[in-house]
Protein backbone atom coordinates (compact mmCIF):
# COMPACT_ATOMS: atom_id res chain seq x y z
CA UNK A 1 0.00 0.00 0.00
CA UNK A 2 1.17 3.42 -1.34
CA UNK A 3 1.99 5.85 2.07
CA UNK A 4 -0.59 8.43 2.08
CA UNK A 5 0.91 11.84 1.24
CA UNK A 6 -1.05 13.42 4.05
CA UNK A 7 0.80 11.86 6.41
CA UNK A 8 4.15 11.70 8.70
CA UNK A 9 6.12 8.66 8.46
CA UNK A 10 7.71 7.31 11.69
CA UNK A 11 11.21 9.34 11.48
CA UNK A 12 14.31 6.48 10.76
CA UNK A 13 16.26 6.57 13.87
CA UNK A 14 20.26 6.30 14.45
CA UNK A 15 22.84 3.81 16.11
CA UNK A 16 25.78 5.06 18.22
CA UNK A 17 29.16 4.41 16.68
CA UNK A 18 32.64 4.83 18.27
CA UNK A 19 34.60 5.69 15.03
CA UNK A 20 34.38 9.54 12.88
CA UNK A 21 35.41 8.28 9.71
CA UNK A 22 33.24 7.85 7.47
CA UNK A 23 32.39 4.60 5.97
CA UNK A 24 32.54 4.14 2.21
CA UNK A 25 29.68 3.87 0.19
CA UNK A 26 27.74 6.29 3.12
CA UNK A 27 27.34 10.05 3.31
CA UNK A 28 27.85 12.13 6.37
CA UNK A 29 25.87 15.27 7.88
CA UNK A 30 26.02 17.49 10.58
CA UNK A 31 24.42 16.62 14.05
CA UNK A 32 22.51 18.89 15.28
CA UNK A 33 22.08 20.16 18.69
CA UNK A 34 18.27 20.74 18.79
CA UNK A 35 14.67 18.89 18.34
CA UNK A 36 14.39 16.27 15.40
CA UNK A 37 11.08 17.06 13.19
CA UNK A 38 8.92 16.16 10.84
CA UNK A 39 7.92 18.79 8.54
CA UNK A 40 3.89 18.36 6.72
CA UNK A 41 2.31 21.18 4.23
CA UNK A 42 -1.32 18.75 4.00
CA UNK A 43 -4.18 19.77 2.52
CA UNK A 44 -5.49 23.53 1.66
CA UNK A 45 -1.68 24.26 3.12
CA UNK A 46 -2.00 23.75 6.62
CA UNK A 47 1.48 23.02 8.36
CA UNK A 48 1.91 19.99 11.01
CA UNK A 49 5.33 19.85 12.52
CA UNK A 50 5.85 17.08 14.49
CA UNK A 51 8.34 15.75 17.14
CA UNK A 52 9.69 12.40 17.16
CA UNK A 53 7.21 10.97 19.05
CA UNK A 54 4.28 12.54 17.36
CA UNK A 55 3.86 15.16 19.59
CA UNK A 56 2.23 18.87 17.42
CA UNK A 57 5.07 21.35 17.75
CA UNK A 58 3.44 23.83 14.93
CA UNK A 59 1.40 26.26 17.10
CA UNK A 60 5.09 27.10 19.10
CA UNK A 61 6.85 27.72 16.17
CA UNK A 62 4.72 30.45 13.55
CA UNK A 63 7.78 31.40 11.15
CA UNK A 64 8.40 27.72 10.43
CA UNK A 65 4.92 27.37 9.32
CA UNK A 66 4.61 30.66 7.41
CA UNK A 67 8.23 29.56 5.18
CA UNK A 68 6.57 26.14 4.68
CA UNK A 69 3.64 27.76 2.77
CA UNK A 70 5.92 27.64 -0.11
CA UNK A 71 6.82 24.06 -0.25
CA UNK A 72 3.40 22.85 -1.77
CA UNK A 73 0.93 20.61 -0.78
CA UNK A 74 2.12 17.18 0.27
CA UNK A 75 5.93 18.37 0.81
CA UNK A 76 6.89 16.10 3.90
CA UNK A 77 10.40 17.13 5.52
CA UNK A 78 12.40 15.00 7.87
CA UNK A 79 14.98 17.09 9.82
CA UNK A 80 15.85 19.31 13.27
CA UNK A 81 14.45 22.64 14.67
CA UNK A 82 17.21 25.20 15.99
CA UNK A 83 17.75 28.52 17.64
CA UNK A 84 20.84 30.20 17.72
CA UNK A 85 22.19 32.21 20.18
CA UNK A 86 25.47 34.35 19.73
CA UNK A 87 26.17 31.78 17.09
CA UNK A 88 25.63 28.71 19.31
CA UNK A 89 22.90 26.24 18.79
CA UNK A 90 20.91 27.16 21.82
CA UNK A 91 18.81 24.34 23.09
CA UNK A 92 17.85 26.18 26.22
CA UNK A 93 16.04 28.92 24.21
CA UNK A 94 14.48 26.33 21.59
CA UNK A 95 13.22 23.87 24.42
CA UNK A 96 11.42 27.50 26.62
CA UNK A 97 9.94 27.95 23.15
CA UNK A 98 8.02 24.87 23.06
CA UNK A 99 5.31 26.32 25.63
CA UNK A 100 4.80 29.03 24.05
CA UNK A 101 1.23 29.32 22.07
CA UNK A 102 -0.45 32.48 19.93
CA UNK A 103 0.61 36.31 20.88
CA UNK A 104 3.95 34.49 23.13
CA UNK A 105 4.58 32.22 20.20
CA UNK A 106 5.03 35.13 17.59
CA UNK A 107 6.89 37.23 20.22
CA UNK A 108 9.13 34.49 21.04
CA UNK A 109 9.77 34.03 16.95
CA UNK A 110 10.50 37.28 16.94
CA UNK A 111 13.44 37.02 19.81
CA UNK A 112 14.60 34.18 18.97
CA UNK A 113 13.42 32.40 15.57
CA UNK A 114 13.49 28.85 15.28
CA UNK A 115 15.05 27.41 11.79
CA UNK A 116 14.20 24.13 10.23
CA UNK A 117 16.95 22.32 9.28
CA UNK A 118 16.01 19.58 6.22
CA UNK A 119 17.81 16.83 5.67
CA UNK A 120 15.67 14.32 3.80
CA UNK A 121 12.52 14.82 1.55
CA UNK A 122 10.09 11.52 1.96
CA UNK A 123 6.95 13.20 0.24
CA UNK A 124 6.85 15.53 -2.79
CA UNK A 125 3.75 16.28 -3.97
CA UNK A 126 1.45 12.65 -4.17
CA UNK A 127 4.77 11.13 -4.83
CA UNK A 128 6.34 8.76 -1.75
CA UNK A 129 9.87 9.08 -2.18
CA UNK A 130 10.67 6.62 1.08
CA UNK A 131 11.47 3.73 -1.66
CA UNK A 132 14.24 5.75 -2.93
CA UNK A 133 17.93 5.52 -1.91
CA UNK A 134 19.31 8.30 0.23
CA UNK A 135 21.21 9.41 -2.98
CA UNK A 136 18.35 9.92 -5.04
CA UNK A 137 15.91 11.24 -2.36
CA UNK A 138 19.04 14.18 -1.30
CA UNK A 139 19.05 14.90 -4.88
CA UNK A 140 15.61 15.56 -4.62
CA UNK A 141 16.05 17.50 -1.77
CA UNK A 142 18.74 20.13 -3.03
CA UNK A 143 16.49 20.54 -6.21
CA UNK A 144 14.02 21.83 -3.79
CA UNK A 145 15.58 24.17 -2.06
CA UNK A 146 17.45 25.32 -5.19
CA UNK A 147 14.11 27.38 -5.18
CA UNK A 148 14.10 28.57 -1.82
CA UNK A 149 15.45 31.73 -0.33
CA UNK A 150 19.43 30.88 0.57
CA UNK A 151 18.96 32.96 3.66
CA UNK A 152 15.68 31.30 4.84
CA UNK A 153 13.99 29.93 8.15
CA UNK A 154 13.74 26.74 6.29
CA UNK A 155 17.44 25.79 5.45
CA UNK A 156 19.13 22.66 3.81
CA UNK A 157 21.45 20.32 6.18
CA UNK A 158 24.79 19.78 4.36
CA UNK A 159 25.62 16.20 3.09
CA UNK A 160 29.48 15.14 2.03
CA UNK A 161 30.76 11.90 0.74
CA UNK A 162 34.28 13.52 1.43
CA UNK A 163 35.92 12.28 4.12
CA UNK A 164 38.17 14.94 4.70
CA UNK A 165 34.84 17.61 4.97
CA UNK A 166 33.61 14.99 6.74
CA UNK A 167 36.26 16.03 9.66
CA UNK A 168 36.29 19.38 9.29
CA UNK A 169 32.94 19.16 10.78
CA UNK A 170 34.06 17.85 13.67
CA UNK A 171 35.54 21.26 14.46
CA UNK A 172 31.86 22.25 14.77
CA UNK A 173 31.67 21.50 18.29
CA UNK A 174 32.38 25.29 18.97
CA UNK A 175 29.11 25.99 17.91
CA UNK A 176 27.04 23.74 19.35
CA UNK A 177 27.07 20.55 17.06
CA UNK A 178 27.28 17.36 18.65
CA UNK A 179 29.23 15.60 16.05
CA UNK A 180 28.05 13.42 12.66
CA UNK A 181 25.34 11.26 11.17
CA UNK A 182 26.38 8.33 8.72
CA UNK A 183 23.73 7.58 6.26
CA UNK A 184 24.14 4.43 3.29
CA UNK A 185 23.74 6.20 0.19
CA UNK A 186 21.81 3.46 -1.52
CA UNK A 187 19.54 2.71 1.56
CA UNK A 188 15.79 3.72 1.65
CA UNK A 189 14.16 5.32 4.26
CA UNK A 190 12.96 2.76 7.08
CA UNK A 191 10.91 4.20 9.30
CA UNK A 192 11.46 3.31 13.04
CA UNK A 193 14.93 1.17 12.13
CA UNK A 194 18.17 2.13 13.47
CA UNK A 195 20.18 2.05 10.60
CA UNK A 196 21.41 5.68 10.45
CA UNK A 197 24.81 5.89 12.42
CA UNK A 198 25.67 8.76 14.95
CA UNK A 199 29.16 9.95 16.12
CA UNK A 200 29.21 12.28 19.24
CA UNK A 201 32.50 14.33 19.92
CA UNK A 202 33.21 13.64 23.48
CA UNK A 203 35.61 16.05 25.42
CA UNK A 204 37.57 15.08 28.55
CA UNK A 205 37.41 17.51 31.65
CA UNK A 206 37.05 18.24 35.37
CA UNK A 207 34.30 18.16 37.76
CA UNK A 208 33.77 17.60 41.89
CA UNK A 209 31.79 15.39 43.60
CA UNK A 210 28.78 17.10 45.52
CA UNK A 211 26.37 14.15 45.45
CA UNK A 212 25.89 10.54 44.84
CA UNK A 213 22.78 8.15 43.99
CA UNK A 214 22.78 4.76 46.22
CA UNK A 215 24.99 6.05 49.67
CA UNK A 216 28.30 7.92 49.83
CA UNK A 217 30.23 4.28 50.78
CA UNK A 218 28.65 2.54 47.70
CA UNK A 219 27.26 5.24 44.79
CA UNK A 220 25.30 4.31 42.20
CA UNK A 221 25.82 7.75 40.32
CA UNK A 222 27.32 10.66 40.94
CA UNK A 223 25.96 14.50 40.71
CA UNK A 224 28.76 17.05 39.48
CA UNK A 225 29.71 20.56 40.44
CA UNK A 226 32.18 23.44 39.93
CA UNK A 227 33.09 26.20 42.09
CA UNK A 228 31.71 29.48 40.99
CA UNK A 229 33.75 33.23 41.58
CA UNK A 230 30.87 33.63 44.77
CA UNK A 231 32.31 30.57 46.88
CA UNK A 232 28.96 28.46 45.84
CA UNK A 233 29.06 24.70 44.34
CA UNK A 234 27.27 25.00 41.21
CA UNK A 235 25.66 21.79 39.56
CA UNK A 236 27.00 20.74 36.24
CA UNK A 237 25.37 17.57 35.53
CA UNK A 238 25.69 13.57 36.73
CA UNK A 239 27.51 10.42 35.66
CA UNK A 240 25.88 7.61 34.06
CA UNK A 241 25.72 4.61 36.52
CA UNK A 242 29.71 3.83 37.92
CA UNK A 243 31.20 0.37 37.55
CA UNK A 244 31.97 -1.60 40.25
CA UNK A 245 35.46 -0.65 40.92
CA UNK A 246 35.19 3.10 40.30
CA UNK A 247 32.04 2.83 42.59
CA UNK A 248 33.74 1.24 45.18
CA UNK A 249 37.34 3.30 45.00
CA UNK A 250 35.20 6.46 44.59
CA UNK A 251 33.10 5.09 47.69
CA UNK A 252 36.34 4.89 50.10
CA UNK A 253 36.95 8.21 49.65
CA UNK A 254 33.74 10.21 49.94
CA UNK A 255 32.14 11.36 53.16
CA UNK A 256 28.82 12.73 54.11
CA UNK A 257 28.08 15.80 54.28
CA UNK A 258 28.49 18.47 57.05
CA UNK A 259 26.10 21.74 57.53
CA UNK A 260 26.33 24.67 54.57
CA UNK A 261 26.67 22.19 51.55
CA UNK A 262 25.88 24.43 48.69
CA UNK A 263 22.68 21.97 47.55
CA UNK A 264 21.14 21.77 50.76
CA UNK A 265 17.50 21.28 50.58
CA UNK A 266 18.05 21.11 46.25
CA UNK A 267 16.26 18.55 44.18
CA UNK A 268 17.70 17.07 41.45
CA UNK A 269 15.38 15.92 38.31
CA UNK A 270 15.92 12.05 37.52
CA UNK A 271 15.68 13.12 33.81
CA UNK A 272 14.59 15.50 31.08
CA UNK A 273 10.65 16.12 30.69
CA UNK A 274 10.35 13.85 34.28
CA UNK A 275 8.86 14.85 36.90
CA UNK A 276 10.52 12.29 39.23
CA UNK A 277 13.61 13.04 41.56
CA UNK A 278 16.59 11.61 41.91
CA UNK A 279 16.84 10.20 46.04
CA UNK A 280 20.32 11.60 46.70
CA UNK A 281 23.09 12.15 49.37
CA UNK A 282 25.04 15.00 49.65
CA UNK A 283 28.69 14.73 50.21
CA UNK A 284 31.38 16.74 51.18
CA UNK A 285 33.12 18.34 47.67
CA UNK A 286 36.44 17.39 47.65
CA UNK A 287 36.59 14.53 45.38
CA UNK A 288 37.79 15.79 42.17
CA UNK A 289 36.78 13.28 39.19
CA UNK A 290 37.53 13.39 35.66
CA UNK A 291 34.58 12.97 32.75
CA UNK A 292 33.98 12.27 29.04
CA UNK A 293 30.89 14.20 28.25
CA UNK A 294 29.64 15.20 24.77
CA UNK A 295 29.26 18.71 24.00
CA UNK A 296 25.59 19.44 24.13
CA UNK A 297 24.77 21.78 27.01
CA UNK A 298 21.36 23.47 28.62
CA UNK A 299 20.76 27.56 29.24
CA UNK A 300 22.59 26.84 32.50
CA UNK A 301 25.59 25.48 31.50
CA UNK A 302 24.63 22.11 32.72
CA UNK A 303 25.69 18.94 30.55
CA UNK A 304 22.52 17.88 29.39
CA UNK A 305 23.27 14.13 28.95
CA UNK A 306 25.17 12.49 31.83
CA UNK A 307 28.72 12.17 31.19
CA UNK A 308 30.83 9.00 31.93
CA UNK A 309 32.79 8.77 34.87
CA UNK A 310 36.59 7.77 33.95
CA UNK A 311 38.80 8.03 37.22
CA UNK A 312 39.57 10.17 40.23
CA UNK A 313 42.10 13.06 39.80
CA UNK A 314 43.64 12.81 42.81
CA UNK A 315 46.70 15.67 41.59
CA UNK A 316 43.63 17.91 41.42
CA UNK A 317 41.81 20.25 44.26
CA UNK A 318 38.48 21.40 43.92
CA UNK A 319 39.52 24.94 43.28
CA UNK A 320 42.12 24.34 40.72
CA UNK A 321 38.95 23.43 37.96
CA UNK A 322 37.08 26.68 36.48
CA UNK A 323 34.45 27.85 37.41
CA UNK A 324 31.23 26.35 35.42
Amino acid sequence: MTPSPWTLPEPMLTEPVSSPDLPVGWAAEPKWDGYRAGLLVGRDGRVAVRSRRGAEMAPAFPEIVRAAQQLGEGCALDGELVVWEAGRLAFGRLQRRLASRGARAEQAAREWPAHFVAFDLLHNGAKDLTGWSYARRRAALEELFAGLPAAGTLALCPSTTDPAVAREWLGWTAAGMEGLCFKRLEERYLPGQRTWHKYKVRITTEAVVGAVTGTPAAPSALLLGRWDQDGQLRYVGRTTTLNPALAHDIGQRLTPAQAGHSWTGWTFSAGWGSRDTLDVRLVEPEVVLEVSADTARDSAGHWRHPVRAHRIRIDLHPHDLPPP
